[in-house]
């Protein structure tokens, strides 16, 4: 990201998380209280483990604002671990006064043995620390940074839980209708599903894997509304923003596949029933009569809205362990475990949010520029007006 840049550093049973964030304009109103709920979504969701009842996720602001507004300079972001009081010892930043054991029994699925190997170390929580989803409660913090300055630019994102395990929810809501989308249901849903039935059905599903021992994953997607036509460019290959975007949501812990719009359904029909037919509306100007693109085309948006879904795995950290081999000694064994989810389904769609949202910011700094709020604003305003159709379309 070349304009909207952010580091996040931190360990999961470390003292805790930090964000830098630099490139947003001066002027955007931002405070704790635009980040600190989606923090909150996000360690929400029926199949969560213990650690969601130890943390409550909170941001300290540090640098880049002033009386509630952005000033331009770099934004760092604290955000506390609490349960680091139970883990002093084990992650010590100073020498050991005590014999620490490594931990040796790598998990099937996890960074643990590619990690080991890697970097040569014989202790798997050297690797396991970072490569931990607890570092998305960073990108969450700074995610939230970027949808404050997008909503003042009149684009905004939701997301919802499409499946869970063998569980599809497909209300087939028109995704150009966002009124229509029961939003506040979602969010009051203990796995932001849009239909009940469907949500009753995830949560035994859930419950059914907790008595198994083992986990689920699923699929959840992304909308954003709002967004003008010709972000990202058909020039290069990396300018292309759905490959970007798709990026960003396969970097998400458990993470292993993206489409935009319905990708894979698409490559099973005829292009006939695929391509987005170009009309005039008299009120909108240019407009589609269908959004199977998922509001890209040539790697640009397109003013349709932008569709991202993520499929993830179950995650591999399980109480019924599967085989493995123990680096130190080099026999079978059972994987190491410590504490675990059961499903994370509906805590990644608010995390795919905020990787949207800082795809899309960067994208908009990109194109159109501006120190401050007030002029990023009237270039696209003026950019806008240069077509007859644009995010009000959608």
């Amino acid at each position: 990201m070349a304009n909207l840049r952010y580091l996040t550093a931190g360990e999961s049973h470390g003292p805790g998380l930090t964000v830098i964030v630099e490139g947003l304009p001066l002027g955007v109103p931002l405070g704790v209280q635009d980040i600190n709920p989606d923090l909150s979504r996000r360690q929400g969701g029926y199949g969560r483990g213990g650690r969601m009842k130890i943390e409550r996720d909170q941001a300290i602001i540090r640098s880049g604002i002033r009386l509630g507004e952005t000033l331009g300079s770099p934004i760092t972001l604290l955000i506390e671990n609490r349960d680091w009081a139970n883990w002093v010892e084990k992650m010590a930043i100073e020498a050991p006064q005590l014999d620490i054991p490594p931990v040796t029994k790598p998990r099937p699925g996890h960074a643990d043995l590619a990690g080991m190997i890697k970097y040569g170390t014989g202790d798997l929580r050297n690797i396991l620390e970072r490569s931990s989803a607890r570092e998305t409660t960073a990108r969450v913090a700074v995610g939230a940074i970027a949808r404050k300055f997008l909503a003042e630019l009149g684009i905004r994102i939701r997301s919802r839980t499409a499946r869970i395990g063998s569980i599809v929810d497909e209300p087939g809501l028109d995704h150009a209708r966002p009124e229509h989308w029961p939003w506040d249901d979602v969010e009051a849903s203990p796995v932001r599903a849009v239909t009940p039935e469907r949500a009753d059905q995830m949560m035994a599903e859930i419950d059914s894997a907790r008595v198994d021992g083992s986990t689920l994953g699923g699929v959840f997607e992304v909308v954003a509304w709002g967004a003008p036509v010709g972000l990202g460019s058909h020039v290069q290959w990396d300018r292309k923003l759905d490959a970007r975007l798709t990026q960003a949501i396969v970097s998400i812990n458990a993470v292993k596949g993206a489409e935009i719009g319905p990708a894979f359904a698409n490559a099973a029909a005829r292009g006939h029933d695929v391509h987005d037919e170009i009309a005039i509306d008299p009120d909108r100007g240019w407009a589609r009569l269908s959004n199977r693109a998922g509001g890209f085309e040539g790697g640009m948006t397109n003013g349709q809205p932008i569709v991202v879904r993520g499929a993830l795995k179950p995650i591999s950290t399980m109480r019924r362990p599967l085989r493995t081999v123990d680096v130190a000694t080099l026999q079978p064994t059972t994987a190491h475990f410590e504490r675990s989810d059961v499903c994370v389904v509906p805590a990644a769609g608010v995390i795919g949010e905020a990787m949207t949202a800082l795809v899309l910011a960067d994208a908009v700094l990109d194109k159109f520029g501006g120190d401050s709020l007030p002029e990023t604003r009237d270039n696209l305003q003026r950019f806008r007006q240069t077509y007859a159709v644009g995010s009000e379309s959608a």
